[in-house]
């Protein structure tokens, strides 16, 4: 019964955090509304996600959380450095990632979060799920790269989502 009202409680959650951060109130009004949003935009779109998701590893979230959040401050440092330099130091290049991640979420979050990352973005997921296609602004060792991509972004991705 509990799974059938909350089918998503984690989403519940930060949906309602996210509203109530987002008006910068905490009146009873906004309180009792963001609950009631939290509670049915999941419930209602339930039947659009592919599969279950389960987190495993909560503090290796957090901890790739915060990661991400410092590799986007250093990197926003880095290419605005990169940009009002000379053009002709930036060596772009395309770089193809195989993924060993094969949770739809985790490739979705893999991707979001490179694109989040200035100086990267994503460009394309092959059809079979398996290689990443992402442009990088500046990229002196595509092997390096790729390492680091896998290393800090898609391995802690695939210790949180492992299949329920």
């Amino acid at each position: 019964m509990i799974k059938k009202l909350f089918p998503h409680p984690i989403l519940m959650l930060v949906l309602w955090a996210t509203w109530l951060l987002l008006n910068n109130t905490m009146s009873a009004g906004h309180i009792v509304l963001g609950f009631m949003l939290a509670t049915f935009i999941p419930w209602l779109t339930s039947s659009f996600w592919p599969e279950k998701i389960c987190l495993h590893k909560p503090l290796t979230l957090l901890k790739f959380i915060l990661v991400v959040l410092w590799d986007i401050l250093v990197a926003n440092f880095t290419v605005a450095k990169l940009i009002l330099g000379k053009n002709e130091r930036l060596q772009p290049s395309f770089i193809c990632i195989d993924l060993d991640i094969t949770s739809p979420i985790g490739i979705s979050l893999l991707a979001n979060t490179i694109s989040l990352t200035p100086g990267t973005v994503s460009c394309d997921l092959s059809a079979d799920k398996r290689q990443l296609l992402v442009h990088g602004l500046h990229v002196e060792d595509i092997e390096a790269t790729t390492h680091e991509i896998k290393q800090r972004y898609e391995k802690p991705l695939m210790e949180v989502f492992v299949s329920c």
